[in-house]
């Protein structure tokens, strides 16, 4: 009797044609026999149903189904395989099969027994929206399905501030340097990008667990705006200003962005927000953000970028992680901040930092794997196995960019109240983000002292209003309080 071939090689035989190169894996199907190279990543086929998915539904979609049913298996660190098998692809490209090629594939598969009805979809909620895309009920369902999770999940994940945005590592490698402390970083980097100092008030669009607006309350006495779409962070920050008695600074409403009134705030923030904004609301978006600053206010946006040809994060991101996001270049973003009548002071690219962070949160979610699995079950963690994975990829190998804008709103006059970028504490220098993530730092001209703290009378430094009013005329015309409903 003629024994059947290994099930590995007539796998690799399957795939080959779709390759314009070599096959980029190393294959381990189900009967434990292994084809492909020998240096390449191993991918493990557990059953001919993962294959069957694959037939039904080809494409980054099927794939990222495959693993989050445990279909399919990359061994060792997933990132680094993923990494490989796409620089391979990257390489030498994908081809399309003829149709004899076609006709021997599906040969293959069904001598395979690959042949059959679709497999049922992983147990784990697919984001179904409805209604007209970003309207607020289809927003909220949106940033229901990533941020409503679990509190307790996105606890154990991020750091204690509950950050979840690229962190400022500015000794990374250094003794006892970690993610809470680059997190801590982050949020200083934007107070002093800001200009914060004691009374400032500051409006918090996205704010997320509350990281940037207790930490601006907390650290700089600043008065805080604090706005979320999310119930469960709602909920979160309401109980830690609460913990922490800072009722009388920090204010956190349920809203959406475009229910934010009210202006005369010395600052905004909006820290990875405006990739749920859309592409055509984001110039509604720019306009409120400059309507809602005083006069030489400052606007801090820190948001993620892709190529123009790239704008969403994919299938899977669409449709398990993240719907409705839109990325654009940077440099579009910078335009339309500008046509909205506000004047960019700087850029900083973050986007190795991104990487860094991303990677702090893998180590989390791999080393405490089981705790999460009590939390959401093996599926979900999968899901963010796999999103965290390929998220850290597309920063690194600058397929995704995010980056730090500090505008301004002038005067009538064309004063911007920001002659030179904030100054690094009292030292006279002036971080900048390296690409290396070392955080090394240059000499600003003149080195004068940074403006977190009041300046002494007499000497220049960001106005801020006083007690009795803001020091600027045209500024006098928002509410003492602004905020939203």
């Amino acid at each position: 009797m003629k024994a059947s071939r290994p099930v590995a090689g007539r796998l690799a035989e399957l795939l080959a044609p779709f390759f314009a190169g070599p096959l980029p894996v190393r294959l381990r199907a189900w009967d434990g026999t292994e084809a492909g190279p020998a240096d390449g990543p191993v991918v493990v086929v557990r059953s001919p149903e993962t294959l069957r998915r694959l037939l039904w539904q080809p494409g980054e979609l099927g794939l990222a189904e495959a693993y989050i049913t445990g279909g399919l298996d990359i061994e060792g660190d997933l990132a680094e395989g993923l990494g490989r098998a796409w620089g391979s692809v990257r390489d030498h490209g994908l081809h399309r099969p003829a149709p004899a090629q076609w006709a021997r594939a599906a040969a293959l598969a069904a001598g395979l027994g690959a042949l059959g009805p679709p497999p049922r979809p992983p147990a784990v909620p697919r984001a179904r929206l409805g209604g007209r895309p970003h309207s607020t009920a289809r927003d909220r369902a949106a940033i229901s399905h990533h941020y409503d999770l679990s509190n307790d999940f996105y606890r154990l994940l991020l750091d204690e501030s509950m950050a979840y945005s690229c962190g400022y590592w500015t000794r990374p490698g250094g003794p006892g340097y970690g993610l809470a402390d680059a997190q801590r970083d982050k949020l200083e980097l934007i107070c002093r990008k800001l200009g914060l100092r004691e009374g400032s008030r500051l409006l918090d669009v996205g704010c997320g667990w509350g990281s940037l607006a207790l930490h601006a309350a907390r650290a700089h006495r600043a008065r805080v705006t604090a706005v979320t779409l999310s119930r469960e962070q709602h909920a979160h920050v309401a109980a830690r200003i609460a913990d922490e008695g800072l009722g009388d600074l920090v204010e956190v409403r349920l809203c959406h962005w475009r229910r934010i009134d009210g202006g005369g705030y010395d600052a905004v923030a909006a820290v990875e927000m405006g990739e749920h904004v859309g592409d055509a609301e984001y110039p509604a978006f720019a306009a409120l953000l400059h309507g809602a600053l005083r006069p030489r206010g400052r606007l801090l946006i820190q948001q993620m970028s892709r190529g123009a040809h790239a704008p969403g994060g994919g299938a899977f991101i669409e449709t398990y992680i993240a719907p409705d996001m839109h990325m654009r270049p940077v440099g579009r973003t910078i335009a339309l901040l500008e046509e909205a009548g506000l004047e960019l002071r700087s850029a900083e690219s973050l986007r190795e930092h991104y990487a860094r962070t991303i990677d702090a949160w893998r180590h989390t979610l791999t080393t405490r794997r089981d705790e999460f699995r009590a939390l959401v079950g093996e599926t979900t963690v999968r899901v963010w196995l796999l999103y965290l994975a390929g998220s850290s990829l597309a920063f690194s190998q600058r397929r995704m960019g995010v980056d730090q804008l500090l505008a301004v709103r002038p005067s009538h006059d064309g004063a911007s109240g920001l002659e030179r970028l904030p100054l690094d504490g009292e030292s006279g220098l002036v971080r900048s983000a390296h690409g290396d993530g070392s955080g090394r730092v240059r000499r600003s001209p003149g080195g004068e002292p940074g403006p977190e703290r009041p300046s002494p009378e007499g000497e220049s430094g960001p106005e801020r209003p006083s007690p009795d009013g803001p020091p600027d005329p045209e500024a006098a015309s928002g509410p003492a309080r602004g905020g939203a409903r």
